[in-house]
């Protein structure tokens, strides 16, 4: 393991549970989403759509596999994502990948960030399509520049890896803080870990470091917390030990 490997090697194993989630698990999370339209699409529903939305989260699948389709043939994005994962999931009717994976492309090409970072999720993680961390990496790009926090995540674990790029740590620092600032527990971890060692273009700050710690700390990450606690007594030692 090389030095940049062996210094960042905490903040990998912290970001390892995100990189292991398989993508059946992301699809079936974003099929139960499908009634927060807003996250996923800002165009308003058409009222077909929303007929879809509430007859899924009622249990209808039937009903919403179908109207869900017939939103999406007129170009709604929200409904392609939805049938896509509806189709992906096998609600509603017999599962059907290969139409899935067409309309979970097209609301991808319609520019829509979740359905670009789940697109990207299959190619990393190899589920439905051949294993392609490169292409996982493009469509990655594609939802984080539109702030998508699981995608900058998503990325950062990439640059931080190598994997699907070059392996570059000032490129994955920068993910991770966006997708700290996006409220993400585990970015805000190791966003903190970049602060507290330095290094690779980021100024060792214990206070700032400190700060992330307490962010994901307050989310409920008892490692965080550790790490606030044990940093606070450090900054408190040296404070004290200053001459007045």
């Amino acid at each position: 393991m090389n030095k940049i490997s062996r210094q960042w090697a905490h903040a990998a194993a912290r970001t390892g549970a995100v990189v292991a989630l398989s993508v059946s698990a992301t699809l079936m999370a974003a099929s139960a989403w499908a009634a927060d339209a807003q996250a996923f699409n800002p165009r308003p529903a058409d009222a077909e759509t929303q007929t879809a939305v509430a007859d899924y989260n009622a249990g209808n699948l039937t009903s919403a596999l179908a109207e869900f389709r017939k939103a999406a043939q007129r170009g709604n994005r929200l409904a392609e994502f939805n049938y896509a994962m509806m189709l992906l999931n096998g609600e509603g009717g017999p599962a059907n990948v290969d139409e899935g994976k067409k309309w979970l492309r097209k609301a991808a090409d319609a520019n829509m960030s979740h359905a670009q970072y789940v697109y990207g999720k299959m190619y990393d993680d190899g589920e439905f399509v051949s294993r392609d961390p490169a292409q996982a990496h493009q469509w990655f790009l594609k939802a984080a520049k539109q702030g998508h926090v699981q995608a900058e995540l998503a990325l950062a674990n990439q640059f931080l890896d190598g994997r699907g790029t070059t392996r570059d740590n000032q490129q994955a620092f920068l993910w991770y803080k966006k997708a700290a600032e996006g409220g993400d527990m585990t970015a805000q971890y190791v966003t903190g870990s970049f602060y507290e060692r330095g290094g690779d273009g980021v100024p060792q700050n214990l206070n700032v470091a400190r700060a992330y710690y307490a962010a994901a700390a307050a989310q409920g990450d008892p490692a965080a917390r550790l790490k606030y606690e044990q940093l606070s007594a450090q900054l408190r030692e040296s404070h004290e030990a200053k001459p007045q």
